[in-house]
């Protein structure tokens, strides 16, 4: 049988390509020992992977802001053919391309019943919800490889309907295993509807898949903020304002400027816990972007929190911070009245819909984002540009599938 290589981290700002042994059905022992559970899987399925990204929240261990060990492996967006399933997988077949979400689920606690995939309580023993290749969330092989295992395939797979189609919008599809839901839940969270004003914070694929979002869901004006010049210019591409936060003046200002009052109706946090203050010069500090939405969000208005923030980051610029705790201005948003929805994006609940919007060509949200193909082997290459603020999305065909 095959090997298999994945991309690893190694310590802070380094990954490589190592080699480990081809999947087998079955779990983590981990998760099949704080759960009680076996560890054959019956019920998972093999892919060959045909894309995976690269997400930002890889980054954030790659800088060495979580408590990821040397030698975590990475990658949980994943699209993939089925080359082997188990047992107890019924409606999965060999040869089906599938996309899989980010969110590992196991489809049947009480979560999982309630469309809530992203805090499954029967994959991570360590705390509700799972993902491949993340620290803390149950040792799940990452899937920035050439093969992974996937757990309750029935449940966790999105088959696409047509395999020729599927590969001829392999680029927009991609992008379903996690940013382009995560970016729809920012902005469904937040409330954008027919005719909304959206405020997204950055630039990167996710804020520039929430941007997408509020477009495709009827927004009438969609501003977005960062301090990269090239990220900037990716959003106007499609259509978006936007405000480069690394000028002079305050960001209820600037939007005046653009829509004639200093509110949104809605607002997307798709930066995290990393955010930087304003001003070209300006350091570190972590509640930046969500004072700043609750400040520019209109009384009685919603924030989208698809932006990653940690329990524990070594790299925070104080004590507070390295445990997740942040100056929030939370009584602002009391006396606004502002409903806030943080966390995972439970990917099942939208991934089928934006299936069909891509595959009807209503959806081309890899040029939205500047997907970018490169090779396994060029992985470390596309981490190191990612970090440097490439406006690019980097998706990694390991078995060189779209470069033939």
């Amino acid at each position: 049988m095959t090997g298999n290589r994945v991309v690893v981290y190694k310590g802070p700002g380094e990954v490589a390509v190592e080699s480990f042994d081809y999947p087998k059905l079955e779990i983590p022992a981990e998760v099949a020992r704080g759960m009680g559970i076996k560890q054959d899987a019956p019920h998972a399925a093999i892919l060959r992977l045909v894309t995976t990204n690269i997400c930002g929240s890889d980054q954030h261990m790659v800088r060495g802001r979580t408590t990821a060990p040397v030698g975590q492996t990475l990658g949980h967006e994943m699209t993939g053919e089925v080359v082997e399933v188990g047992s107890d997988v019924l409606f999965v077949k060999e040869g089906d391309i599938c996309s899989v979400p980010f969110n590992i689920a196991c489809g049947r606690c009480r979560m999982c019943n309630e469309g809530k995939t992203g805090v499954c309580l029967n994959v991570n023993p360590d705390r509700p919800g799972s993902a491949y290749g993340y620290v803390d969330m149950g040792g799940w092989l990452g899937g920035q490889a050439e093969y992974v295992m996937v757990p309750f395939a029935d449940f966790n797979l999105l088959k696409f309907p047509d395999r020729d189609q599927a590969l001829e919008k392999i680029m927009d599809l991609t992008m379903l295993s996690d940013i382009f839901p995560t970016g729809y839940h920012g902005a469904v969270t937040a409330g954008v509807t027919t005719g909304s004003t959206v405020y997204v914070a950055g630039a990167g694929p996710v804020g520039l898949a929430a941007a997408f979002s509020a477009q495709v869901l009827g927004a009438s004006a969609v501003i977005v903020g960062d301090m990269k010049a090239d990220r900037l210019k990716q959003a106007q591409s499609f259509g978006c304002e936007t405000i480069d936060l690394s000028q002079e003046g305050s960001l209820p200002e600037k939007i005046e400027q653009i829509l004639g009052e200093p509110v949104v109706d809605a607002a997307v946090d798709a930066v995290g816990f990393e955010a930087r203050g304003h001003g070209a010069n300006a350091g570190e500090a972590p509640a930046t972007v969500l004072n700043d939405i609750m400040s520019v969000t209109r009384v009685g208005g919603a924030l989208g929190i698809p932006g990653l923030y940690v329990t524990g980051d070594p790299g925070a610029a104080d004590e507070n911070a390295r445990v997740g705790r942040i100056g929030l201005d939370l009584g602002t948003g009391w006396a606004k009245s502002l409903s806030f929805t943080t966390g995972q994006c439970p990917v099942k609940r939208y991934n089928r819909k934006l299936m069909n919007l891509i595959l009807a060509g209503k959806a081309n949200i890899g040029k939205a984002v500047n997907a970018t193909t490169i090779s396994l082997d060029d992985a470390p290459r596309g981490y190191r540009e990612f970090d440097q603020g490439a406006a690019k999305k980097y998706v990694i065909d390991p078995h060189g599938i779209l470069a033939r």
